[in-house]
């Protein structure tokens, strides 16, 4: 079952190069030619040795023959460089196409995979993965083809020229063998080995990296050092356990490749004895002959080893590659309404939703947030607001119940007209290492630069931006970095603004910003809510008083609806919250 498991992903290997069949064609051609060429040299070398240097001492035809030699090196040396040209044009054109399409692939993936799988394990599978699979068409399947051609080619001149020599000289090719399957047993432990490391470096590096702050404000530098040093010992082991098994292999060619060219002399020792001078010149093109098919011979069976392990590594490469190209459970439908008109109210009806199927998140919510209105929800941490709108963007599909626009269920809508028709402002804003103008279009060509910057005048960001170096082509850092809380959130209410959606969700936009960038939102708030439906998620109560409806959830469900007034009348958890928040900010501004 393994084997047919790895032949199945070797062709599905295959199958990807078939739009470069020219450079495939050109390639095999320059392998099978050289697997001729090579093994003729050495026969057309003997036959000089024979008739030109030995007897003849004609020194024309000597001189001729040597420059058919040199020719023939030359055409070889040609040859090599287009195989080596082609194959490795093949492997970037099939290797480039692969990286698209899995990149493509985790486009369409739901949240949920990325909760479960660290960033560094699928940054491996893009990058060093893909990269080793490379090696499976560049010296993998073309160089192994053209080895064994090479031998076939090989052992049928020696047989034919002298098959009792080529006996002897074969003699220590059964111990080759044996040597060379404990290589490639080792080397695919070592590659399995190595796989792990890779893996578990990557996503250790990728996350201490990108938290830094943390490690280094709570001092624990030396602490993750150390742990980075068990981690990379473990790497290194790998790599190690592949070079003392190579350290062992190629030695032990060089003496049974030695034992051959033995052999031939002991063979030529034996021969020599009770015949004459001229009958011992006859074998001196022989002679010679096989000692340079001798070492044609090992040489690509030394290879062999090598280039089969590079293959069984590109092989178990792609497996990790597939794997994630075979994931469908965790590809989201994207629905095929492409034209409907958002302006109409949304509906919560009977709504369930589960992280794990198990623990519910939102028990049977029911809202209905009519169209151009402002609605906010609050509630403790963890009550299910942000769920909420992760259901409405579709970033997490619900269990249970019916959520609509209109009458149309948001499933049936195409995955990316849905998400055109809406922005979310989170409160952890992330920004590209890129420029400004580039974080808030994301790239998008339709947006003008006099559109981003009348949006950030509406924002009240256009005086900060213009005092940055380069103002909106001002390179921010990964993360925006450079940036304040403030002024990365202003950034994000920019790109919302320049978008137009239909529908806002504004996610705790404002609860890590300070005062006067919060003046400045509030504003930039009322001119994006006019006239769209907008859903506002806040921990400050203050800044949602002007709802037209507020939504108060408690362990997923909804306890308290109505106005600010009228939830404050009605003296229940609304109230508390809001007297209880009160308090504490007439406590803030006395300190």
């Amino acid at each position: 079952m393994i084997k047919i498991r790895k032949y199945s992903l070797f062709g599905r290997l295959v199958k990807f190069s078939l739009p470069y069949r020219k450079y495939f064609v050109i390639s095999v051609f320059c392998i099978i030619s050289l697997s001729f060429l090579g093994p003729l040299r050495p026969y057309l070398i003997g036959q000089m040795v024979d008739k030109y240097i030995v007897n003849d001492q004609n020194r024309g035809a000597l001189l001729n023959w040597s420059l058919l030699i040199v020719g023939l090196l030359m055409v070889e040396g040609l040859l090599q460089l287009t195989s080596s040209y082609f194959s490795n044009l093949l492997a970037q054109s099939v290797i480039r196409d692969i990286r698209i399409k899995i990149f493509d692939h985790l486009l369409s993936f739901r949240m949920r995979y990325f909760d479960k799988n660290p960033v560094g394990s699928m940054v491996t599978r893009v990058v060093s993965d893909l990269e080793a699979i490379t090696e499976v068409f560049s010296a993998g399947i073309m160089d192994i083809s053209g080895d064994l051609i090479s031998l076939i080619v090989i052992l049928a001149m020696m047989f034919s020229v002298n098959w009792q020599l080529s006996l002897m000289t074969l003699i220590p090719v059964p111990l080759l063998i044996f040597a060379t399957r404990l290589f490639a047993k080792a080397m695919r432990d070592s590659f399995q080995q190595e796989r792990a490391a890779v893996n578990q470096l990557n996503s250790f590096v990728q996350e201490r990296l990108t938290g830094m702050s943390v490690v280094q404000l709570f001092n624990r530098q030396q602490k993750e050092f150390e742990n980075f040093e068990e981690i990379n010992k473990v790497h290194r082991q790998a790599h190690i356990n592949a070079v003392w098994a190579t350290s062992i292999f190629f030695p032990v060619v060089e003496l049974l490749s030695s034992l051959s060219v033995a052999f031939l002399l002991v063979w030529g020792a034996l021969n020599v004895q009770g015949k004459n001078s001229e009958e011992i010149k006859l074998m001196y093109g022989e002679i010679i002959a096989f000692t340079l098919w001798i070492y044609q011979l090992y040489r690509p069976i030394r290879q062999l080893a090598d280039k089969f392990n590079i293959l069984q590594r590109g092989t178990v490469r792609a497996e990790r590659i597939f794997e994630i190209l075979d994931q469908q459970e965790n590809v989201q439908v994207t629905g095929e309404i492409e034209q409907i008109d958002f302006n109409q109210d949304i509906i919560f009806k009977n709504v369930y939703f589960s992280y794990d199927n198990e623990n519910e998140i939102l028990k049977n919510i029911n809202i209905a947030i009519p169209k151009g209105k402002t609605i906010a929800f609050v509630g403790a941490t963890g009550a299910g607001k942000s769920t909420i709108v992760n259901l409405l963007g579709r970033f997490y599909e619900y269990q249970k119940g019916e959520i609509t626009i209109g009458k149309t269920n948001i499933n049936d809508i195409e995955l990316n007209y849905l998400r055109e028709n809406i922005a979310i402002v989170l409160q952890d804003v992330f920004l590209f290492s890129d420029s400004v103008y580039k974080n808030i279009t994301l790239g998008n060509e339709n947006i003008s630069l006099d559109e981003v910057i009348k949006a950030a005048k509406a924002v009240g960001a256009h005086d900060f931006i213009m005092q940055l170096p380069d103002n909106y082509n001002y390179q921010i850092g990964e993360r925006g970095g450079i940036l304040s809380v403030g002024q990365r959130q202003l950034l994000a209410f920019i790109r919302a603004y320049v978008y137009n959606p239909h529908i806002l969700i504004l996610d705790e936009a404002t609860s890590s910003i300070d005062n006067e960038s919060e003046e400045l939102i509030q504003e930039a708030t009322a001119k994006l809510t006019t006239g769209r439906t907008s859903i506002v998620i806040a921990h400050r109560l203050s800044t949602i008083q002007n709802a037209d409806q507020i939504i108060l959830l408690e362990k997923g469900e909804i306890v308290e609806m109505g106005s600010h007034q009228e939830l404050l009348q009605k003296d229940g958890f609304y109230k508390k919250l809001h007297e209880k928040q009160f308090f504490s900010d007439e406590e803030n501004e006395k300190i």
